[in-house]
């Protein structure tokens, strides 16, 4: 906790902060993220979107940006508790105006400020991250991360099966209601964080391009993340098309279970975030980058046509767990890694580090159908290893230490 920072638990932080009920609450409030993607074609017909389902996604999306930039950077300005459960109950009327909305435009309108709300999300890892010592932040934010990433990935089955068994509109209402009851528990257990900021909202907002420009550790852990979002997209985008041709020839139930995959990857969250606790940043993010690299050769392998369709299906449920595994490994380190720079700027810094990567996942979700289209699943997995590749080498030549100085002794920034 900063000394610029009010708080009632601020003289006596605690030795351990009990994590799992938050990771609940990301969880949750992710779900609305990506679940249309499994419902476009309920979507298209029951609401008359036609082919406007297919903006349904990229309007949520859009949303949560936008939130990133002009709603987490109120975590530096306002007291912390009030706006995250004021943002979560927005949440909630959001996703209830999509379990009942007939109209179109307000379909559209409500999916769009499911984005926004969704934002909550990066507002609460740094205020639970700042509760916790700095020996044990990385465990925190890692504990967390582990139900966000879990609620991204469960998102689109659990949409497609709550769907298939109650219909399209009970998804967005169970998921409405988990949202208000978890807020409520938030709203009773969620420490207070007052920071004194005494700037303008537009100052804060204007700050942020002073905190790209001043916090080197910030650009560097957000361009590695942008670099594997590519990838993971890459791959994630066009594995339903791989799952669906021959031979595997999989239908929406089997992709949906395909999707369950990646699932166990998210114990890897916390194991990042203690092993940047103890001092080993440099070397797990150059695994973790090798593994997405590993992920990419066995989805090429997998995607062979000439092996026997269980073995090429076993190959490519691996791909898809190490990458999940190493995309999830690198950004939890990263978040650690930001979330030590300057505490006054917290949310901020979260928000964008949020946001910058998040470029790299619209550019790998854009770059899919190109590379499909050059190579199939041998151009899309070349791609998905060669920016993951370039994560690997751009982090190893930006961490390397000089030749030590006799005069200045110089090392790279260890959060690196």
């Amino acid at each position: 906790m900063s000394p610029n920072e009010s708080s009632p638990a601020a003289a006596h932080a605690p030795a351990s902060v009990a994590t799992r009920p938050y990771a609940i609450a990301v969880g949750i409030a992710v779900l609305g993220l990506y679940a249309s993607q499994a419902l476009v074609n309920d979507l298209a017909t029951s609401v008359g979107l036609g082919a406007w389902a297919n903006m349904v996604t990229t309007l949520t999306l859009t949303g949560y940006a936008a939130g990133l930039l002009l709603l987490v950077p109120l975590v530096d300005l306002l007291p912390n508790r009030r706006l995250i459960i004021a943002t979560l109950g927005a949440q909630v009327l959001s996703l209830a105006v999509l379990a009942a909305a007939r109209n179109p435009v307000a379909f559209l309108a409500a999916s769009f400020c499911v984005g926004l709300t969704s934002s909550a999300i990066q507002m609460l890892v740094p205020v639970v991250a700042s509760q916790a010592p700095e020996a044990e932040r990385g465990r925190v934010v890692g504990d967390v991360m582990s139900g966000l990433m879990v609620g991204v990935l469960l998102s689109r089955p659990a949409a497609s099966l709550i769907a298939g068994a109650f219909g399209w509109r009970s998804y967005y209402a169970i998921d409405a209601a988990a949202l208000a009851a978890m807020s409520a528990w938030l709203w009773t257990h969620l420490p207070e964080r007052r920071p004194l900021h005494q700037s303008s909202y537009g100052a804060l907002i204007g700050s942020l391009l002073h905190l790209v420009r001043d916090e080197p550790v910030l650009r560097r852990r957000a361009l590695y993340q942008g670099l594997l979002m590519v990838s993971f997209n890459l791959f994630w985008t066009s594995v339903a098309v791989k799952l669906a041709s021959a031979p595997l020839r999989l239908g929406h139930l089997g992709i949906g279970l395909f999707a369950l995959a990646g699932a166990g990857s998210t114990i890897i969250a916390p194991v990042a975030g203690r092993l940047g606790d103890r001092g080993l940043d440099r070397q797990a993010t150059i695994a973790f980058h090798t593994i997405v690299v590993l992920a990419a050769g066995i989805g090429l392998l997998g995607g062979s046509d000439s092996l026997p369709p269980t073995v090429s299906l076993a190959l490519l449920v691996v791909a898809a767990l190490l990458l999940d595994l190493g995309v999830i490994g690198d950004q939890a380190m990263g978040r650690r890694a930001v979330n030590l720079l300057n505490p006054q700027a917290r949310g901020r810094v979260n928000g964008l580090f949020t946001g910058l990567f998040f470029v790299g996942s619209a550019i790998g979700a854009l770059l899919a159908g190109p590379a499909w289209a050059l190579g199939h699943w041998t151009g899309v997995c070349i791609a998905a290893a060669a920016f993951a590749l370039a994560a690997n080498l751009l982090h190893v030549r930006q961490t390397t230490p000089p030749a030590r100085s006799s005069q200045t002794g110089s090392v790279a920034d260890p959060r690196c």
